[in-house]
């Protein structure tokens, strides 16, 4: 028993710091299309964002020619319909930084006419970091504990 509070601790310890070290230095920055950039053409965006592993705190760069292409960031449904007439924001300087505050999707297409079509859209899939709370539930198991008088009574109901 002692054991595992001292794994648990020393866990914990680990999971305090590696969220401070993501808050306080920085996430880890991702150029959208590695050297190809935000550009179209033969990138597999899809394949792209599928290699990485984004968390709270990364930072998305997109570069591109700003005279043939942007960055518009849609709901779920836009982004399969390829919609940029709805947009939650876009960015037009042609060197975009976005850093990520928060878990979920992130969705992103090119909003110039037949882009999107042609491949050029990502979804960020952002997980929700874990939390001491998620850590201790998973770990609690359903162990039966010894009454007064030898009969067996189960305190995790």
């Amino acid at each position: 028993m002692v054991l595992a509070k001292e794994a648990m601790f020393l866990f914990s310890v680990m999971v305090v710091f590696s969220f401070f070290t993501t808050t306080v230095i920085g996430g880890t920055v991702y150029n959208v299309g590695d050297s190809a950039g935000w550009n179209g053409g033969n990138v597999d965006y899809h394949m792209w964002a599928s290699t990485k592993t984004f968390q709270v705190g990364d930072t998305l760069v997109y570069q591109y020619n700003q005279q043939l292409h942007n960055v518009v960031r849609v709901s779920l449904s836009d982004f399969h319909s390829c919609n940029a007439f709805n947009p939650i924001v876009t960015y037009s300087t042609g060197n975009d930084t976005i850093t990520i505050n928060g878990p979920g999707h992130f969705y992103y297409i090119c909003g110039f006419k037949g882009h999107c079509q042609a491949g050029q859209k990502v979804d960020i899939r952002v997980p929700k970091p874990y939390q001491l709370t998620d850590i201790r539930s998973a770990s609690a198991t359903k162990a039966p504990v010894e009454a007064s008088q030898g009969e067996k009574r189960d305190l995790t109901k």
